[in-house]
């Protein structure tokens, strides 16, 4: 689970700090994500996965296919 946010990261020529400062969180406490030393709370999932334009099933590999699922309603 934890590379795919790395991965994401890296594949957009990225920093943990300009993750970091998205996130409102430190560099390490971003770094502590990425390494699995921390648990990601779902608002920061929900986050990266807008972020990424994903699924938070596909951050933590539940799933492989990266295409975000449609929006609720609610949401809209």
């Amino acid at each position: 689970m934890y590379t795919r946010i790395r991965d994401l990261r890296e594949d957009m020529d990225l920093r943990q700090k300009d993750i970091a400062g998205y996130l409102a969180c430190t560099q390490v406490c971003y770094s502590h994500y990425e390494i699995g030393k921390r648990d990601i709370p779902t608002d920061v999932l929900i986050k990266l996965a807008d972020f990424y334009k994903t699924s938070i099933d596909y951050l933590l590999g539940r799933t492989d296919i990266r295409k975000p699922y449609p929006k609720s309603r609610q949401e809209h």
